[in-house]
């Protein structure tokens, strides 16, 4: 027993010693662009917490007018507080956005239009995961609503100040879940039969569908789009799913931090040479291949055209 024992404690003592070389081993690409932004304007939606709030750190370094477009403005005032103090940048803004309402989104594009006459970055940074069946304001399912319509709709309304911005990226966060979504036109938003973690996956396929059709109506324009999956996450996305909260603490070790997770976005906001790879997916710093489905022009293009019906463009 006492052997036992002796043996279990030094294995947990090997597993203390070995965390920071799992979580090197599991951090994955980083970006190595050295790209400053002075004068150049950049949004992050979601940027209050986690990904979106390293994202905007990190472009803030460089110099960038940074604006936070969250749905809590309190937790995006703080967070942009801490920006500005960490990189001297004073040019961090909070608006308010609220991506399952629409009336929000386009009450953001009027006001930022308003206030600015350049955006160069657009980062789709936001999202939910594994929600319970729930419908937006205008009645669209909510994973679905906020992952995608919401997103949809914002660049659409941002797109001429991109175009006259140009060269400008629009930077869509998928994930690699993306593999086990499907479309399914006949039942789109979970109507029928809803599943909250397919659901999810039907998002983040339809995230890379999007980054394709937008890629290729922008060709020539100087505007480039990617799809980005940052990795597994130590993050508040999981905070609807108890399960995935235990699983995450479980697997701290090898999980991303933030940090890590930021920096596919920053590498397709950043990186240099990339044009040619717009409409393309990225996970730790490099294009990544997908699956037939979500690379199809036909399916892409459907769901654009019904993306535009059900927002009204």
């Amino acid at each position: 027993m006492i052997g036992i024992l002796v043996l279990f404690t030094s294995f947990l003592s090997f597993l203390f010693m070995a965390i920071p070389y799992i979580r090197k081993y599991f951090a994955g690409g980083v970006c190595t662009s050295t790209v400053q932004l002075p004068g150049k304007v950049v949004v992050v939606t979601g940027a209050n917490t986690g990904i979106g709030k390293e994202t905007a750190k990190e472009l803030a370094r460089r110099g960038a007018r940074v604006y936070i477009a969250c749905r809590d403005v309190l937790k995006g005032e703080s967070a942009a507080s801490e920006i500005r103090a960490a990189t001297k940048n004073q040019q961090v803004f909070v608006r308010k956005l609220d991506l399952s309402d629409t009336k929000s989104i386009r009450a953001f594009a009027e006001g930022f239009l308003a206030e600015e006459k350049k955006l160069h970055i657009l980062i789709n940074n936001a999202g939910v995961m594994m929600c319970n069946y729930s419908k937006t304001a205008d009645g669209f399912e909510t994973q679905f609503g906020v992952n995608h319509l919401g997103h949809f709709l914002l660049t659409h309304l941002l797109l001429e100040r991109l175009k006259e911005s140009a060269p400008s990226r629009v930077v869509n966060l998928s994930s690699v879940v993306h593999h086990f979504g499907s479309i399914y036109f006949r039942d789109l938003q979970g109507e029928k039969y809803y599943n909250r973690a397919f659901a999810y996956c039907h998002s983040k396929l339809a995230n890379v569908l999007f980054t394709r059709e937008l890629a290729y109506r922008l060709k020539g324009t100087g505007v480039t789009a990617y799809a980005v999956h940052p990795g597994i996450v130590q993050s508040e996305l999981v905070r609807h799913s108890v399960l995935l909260c235990l699983l995450w603490r479980l697997m701290t070790p090898f999980v991303k931090s933030t940090q890590q997770g930021a920096q596919t976005s920053l590498h397709c906001a950043l990186a240099e040479g990339i044009e040619s790879q717009s409409g393309r997916y990225f996970s730790d710093c490099r294009k990544a291949k997908v699956l037939p489905k979500a690379r199809n022009n036909k399916t892409a293009k459907r769901l654009w055209d019904v993306s535009c019906e059900l927002l009204g463009i």
